[in-house]
């Protein structure tokens, strides 16, 4: 019988740092009511100085292992999606083995921007269902305020720090992954980057000082136009309509473009899953964090459908998954109104 994957713990964590809307009327040409009418956030999670992507890792993890009876000791793969990793290498993944002394374990980063973390579940759940591992950790983080250009208010209103984490173990029973739907468009590649050892793209003469660039109208255009496309060859992939998806759990870039999507596909925002309004746009960590919130309020429960949709974001990538969720609300024993843990790193 071919191996099923299921996810058996979850953990989320912000930084204590809050950066509302007000302080960015401090410091340009802004005002709260301008940036929550078209994007939805009203604030943020900045990471300190001396914290960075690994620590926030960490810090999701270590929520996971207080609230959920489970061990990582034999953990045999750790993936890492992220785009703002604290070292070209090593991998945050490394970061994350040395920090809890796994003992026997692969450790990997995958960068696929905002699609980073259903990437990287994909990822794990061939690994686990082709029978080469046992039990993953699959972890989004991303430390956006690192490498944003703050005046640039185009861009730095909408990006916040966080980070999410699944486990996921092999089983002979009912797995959650239904199906899955990825691809790309590299020609969207120079409208949303980080410029690296290159200094141009596709013909394009790159900003070069190592900040995030994005061209907001060319993604929300890309992610309008495809996302509604993906979502519904995903549902014919399972013959299932919108109506029988419990909870719609899209990327957290921008309200706006949630809210268009959500209409388009026909699944209300009542059944909508998101985590900008006060994180803002987290990118690898969005959708991890926002499935937390939705599993510690007691919203999502065993038995519940899920279009874990669409990391959508740098390169262009896009992707997406459903997961029937089986893990079961009472084997948390977290507070239901606890929405993250706070990490002190060290």
């Amino acid at each position: 019988m071919r191996s099923k994957a299921k996810i058996t713990a979850i953990g989320s964590y912000v930084p204590s740092k809050v950066l509302r809307n007000a302080d960015l009327e401090m410091m340009m040409d802004t005002s709260d009511e301008w940036i929550v009418q078209r994007t939805g956030i009203r604030e943020r999670r900045i990471a300190a100085k001396d914290e960075f992507s690994s620590h926030m890792c960490i810090g999701a993890i270590d929520d996971l292992l207080t609230n959920y009876d489970v061990s990582i000791m034999d953990v045999d793969m750790i993936l890492v999606a992220t785009y703002t990793p604290d070292f070209p290498t090593p991998s945050v993944a490394c970061l994350i083995q040395q920090h809890y002394g796994i003992p026997a374990t692969g450790a990997l980063d995958v960068n696929a921007a905002c699609t980073g973390f259903v990437y990287a579940m994909n990822l794990a759940n061939g690994l686990i269902t082709s029978g080469l591992h046992q039990k993953i950790l699959v972890v989004g983080a991303d430390t956006a305020s690192k490498i944003m250009d703050y005046s640039d208010r185009t861009s730095c209103i909408l990006f916040g720090d966080g980070a999410g984490v699944v486990l996921m173990e092999r089983t002979e029973d009912t797995g959650a992954f239904a199906t899955q739907y990825f691809g790309s468009d590299g020609h969207g590649g120079s409208y949303l980057y980080r410029s690296g050892l290159r200094k141009e793209l596709s013909g394009n003469k790159l900003a070069s000082n190592g900040m995030l660039v994005q061209n907001g109208r060319e993604v929300y255009r890309f992610a309008v136009g495809t996302v509604p496309q993906v979502i519904r060859s995903i549902l014919d992939q399972v013959r299932w309509s919108a109506d029988e998806i419990d909870w719609f759990v899209p990327h957290s870039a921008n309200l706006r473009i949630v809210e268009s999507i959500s209409k388009k596909i026909g699944i209300p925002m009542s059944r909508t899953l998101h985590s900008m309004e006060y994180y803002g746009n987290t990118t690898a960590a969005s959708i991890p964090l926002a499935l937390s919130m939705g599993v510690k309020s007691g919203q999502v429960k065993a038995g519940d459908r899920l279009l874990l949709l669409v990391g959508f974001g740098g390169g262009f990538t896009f992707g997406g998954v459903i997961v029937e969720w089986t893990l079961a609300p009472q084997a948390a024993i977290h507070p239901a109104n606890e929405n993250t843990k706070e990490y002190e790193h060290s």
